[in-house]
């Protein structure tokens, strides 16, 4: 989630496999994008203003101009997420529902899925198309899991390194998710998933399809493609949830810690050699996209559509849509040109990727 770490450094290189050679291509079953709802993280709120009628008319810019055929909705309000799944539906559009409880121990993260899933199965009996998406890298996001009681502790210093060298988070994680299996399988007969992070060892026994948040910098290039394939071991389905890359030059090479710019010391504001680069965003999202269809996953979810509090500004050290993954740059006081009455224009990455799940669309 907001690609917060490039968690693939840390990781061992995949396992062999004998899975579809790397030049060979097959069609994506899913082009799909993130679209927020709002997230708390910590207090910190990505979204503020839900407002219903900005949100169908992106949801539809999602479908008919991206050419999606799949959205994960993702936030932290209940209602937001139903009502955003269920005009999301209505467009025809495949909906993976994913809730994010960012703080919340165990207990009541559990509590939180099995009541969303609950109010997921609802609206599923009247659409097949829904997926409901147990959780995202809760080994970062839920306390209880790496040490560290907030998630700067827990994504920071030398105890996550110790950690992640000996996969001891993955065993309570495991515990946690065939919990919430247990209880979600319940109230939910849809299909089932979790967005996993890179460093999770995820048991993906009881889950329908294979999920991970998985972004590319040049500490995991020359693994990124293998590592894509190496979960098709597991003989389920494969789908990124999350792949994306920031518009600032050398962004690429970041990958999931591209946001991580803001300058030290008093003041909200950038670190002061970032240089806006849209061409390079787009192209470096389009070869990831390419990379992964490669790597033969079953679907791609591009981070993110739109980032509404991350602002663009003509003044680089306030443009803070350079450390943005979405496909819009948004405005704080205006709206933009590309649709009457919204706030953000397109980016060149939007163009990128509605050619390319445009050209997989008319495929048979």
């Amino acid at each position: 989630m907001l690609g917060l770490f490039a968690v693939a450094c840390f990781a061992q290189p995949p396992a062999a496999t004998t899975e579809a050679p790397a030049g060979a291509a097959r069609m994506v079953r899913l082009r799909g994008v993130n679209y927020d709802t709002g997230t708390d993280f910590g207090g910190v709120q990505s979204r503020p203003a839900f407002d219903p009628v900005i949100m169908a008319r992106e949801l539809a810019i999602i479908h008919d101009d991206l050419h999606c055929n799949a959205v994960r909705i993702s936030g932290s309000d209940t209602d937001r997420l139903c009502q955003a799944a269920e005009h999301a539906l209505g467009l025809g559009l495949e909906v993976w529902l994913s809730p994010h409880f960012g703080e919340l121990p165990p207990d009541q993260t559990l509590a939180a899925l099995v009541a969303c899933a609950e109010r997921a199965e609802a609206l599923r009996r009247n659409s097949a198309r829904l997926v409901f998406v147990a959780g995202c890298e809760l080994a970062l996001f839920m306390p209880g899991i790496l040490p560290g009681a907030t998630l700067r502790e827990r994504t920071s210093g030398p105890a996550l390194a110790a950690s992640i060298k000996t996969g001891a988070h993955n065993a309570p994680l495991n515990a946690f998710l065939a919990r919430a299996v247990s209880r979600i399988r319940k109230v939910f007969h849809g299909q089932l998933t979790y967005a996993s992070a890179p460093i999770e060892a995820v048991d993906w026994t009881p889950f329908d399809l294979v999920s991970v948040d998985h972004y590319r910098g040049d500490r995991n290039r020359a693994t990124y493609a293998d590592r894509a394939r190496s979960y098709a071991r597991f003989g389920k389905p494969v789908v990124i949830t999350e792949v994306g890359s920031c518009t600032y030059e050398g962004a690429a090479g970041k990958g999931g810690q591209g946001w991580m710019v803001m300058a030290k010391g008093p003041g909200r504001q950038l670190v002061s050699n970032l240089i806006r680069d849209e061409a390079g965003q787009a192209a470096e999202l389009r070869d990831l996209l390419i990379t992964l269809r490669k790597a033969g996953v079953d679907g791609t979810f591009v981070f993110t559509f739109v980032a509404p509090t991350l602002f663009h500004s003509p003044d680089p050290l306030h443009d803070f849509d350079l450390g943005s993954y979405a496909l819009v740059k948004s405005y704080a006081t205006r709206y933009g040109h590309s649709y009457a009455g919204l706030p953000w224009d397109k980016k060149e990455s939007f163009s990128a990727v509605a050619t390319l799940y445009a050209s997989w669309e008319t495929e048979r």
